[in-house]
């Protein structure tokens, strides 16, 4: 018995809308960084994702199989279409929130495709097995940044602080486990997002604890992207901003 078509298809959607949406918010930095060794940096972690993506959604379409593409599955869908998690949709708001909107997901897309290296499907362990190498230069410097700011001058730890109470509510939904997901580790395709969370944690408490940043206590979680069933409005705009193009000229090619 092997692992259903569909399961297989939302656990590559997702693996790639978060990459494609996160590298899009990184990307509206671009010219507009506090500093230009940031900007280049940023642009260099937007374009190690975007090529993430390219793999997880051109393996999408084949495993799919209605002959879509990885730019029909990027560019032609909807918002309530895409399973990206609500942490990577947040907006930029200032260099402190994106910092620390990229700690939190490199540390749990570490953990992931550390897990999917493992699997027992080789075409995603091979996309894995190249995209740690990556992610592992990205959680290693924004843990470096999130310490240096957090442990800086006043402001920067009030603006960092003021980051991660505002993020850290939708770091819940990384370690969501639902029915997919369960399909997916029966069969040896992807780890329990569940069974990441206490490494993330006990890394997050290091990094917190060097950076003197306090780690909020409340468990509440947002939720909903992952599955679909909700987006923030942040989404919709983002979309609109990178889909445009594509959508007033149909099929246009350069």
């Amino acid at each position: 018995m092997t692992v259903s078509t569909d399961a297989l298809f939302q656990c590559l959607l997702r693996l790639g809308d978060n990459t494609l949406i996160l590298g899009q918010r990184l990307g509206e930095w671009c010219g507009h960084a506090p500093a230009l060794e940031e900007d280049i940096a940023l642009a260099n972690t937007a374009l190690d994702l975007m090529g993430q993506t390219r793999h997880w959604l051109t393996l999408a379409g084949e495993v799919e199989g209605k002959g879509r593409s990885e730019d029909d599955l990027a560019m032609l869908r909807d918002v309530w279409d895409f399973r990206n998690v609500l942490l990577v949709e947040q907006p930029n708001r200032d260099y402190g929130h994106t910092l620390m909107r990229q700690f939190l997901f490199d540390h749990y897309h570490l953990l992931m495709l550390r897990g999917l290296s493992e699997s027992a499907d080789s075409r995603l362990g091979d996309i894995a097995a190249k995209s740690v190498k990556e992610v592992t230069y990205h959680a290693e410097r924004s843990a470096e940044l999130i310490i240096a700011l957090g442990d800086g001058t006043e402001e920067s730890h009030m603006r960092m602080q003021e980051a991660l109470d505002r993020l850290f509510p939708f770091a819940g939904e990384l370690f969501e486990t639902d029915a997919i997901d369960e399909d997916l580790a029966q069969h040896g395709i992807a780890p329990l997002p569940s069974s990441l969370r206490p490494a993330f944690e006990a890394q997050l408490d290091i990094v917190l604890a060097e950076a003197t940043l306090s780690k909020p206590t409340d468990s509440f979680a947002h939720k909903g992207g992952r599955t679909g069933f909700r987006h923030t409005e942040h989404l919709g705009h983002l979309l609109a901003s990178m889909q445009w193009l594509q959508r007033a000229y149909p099929g246009a090619q350069w």
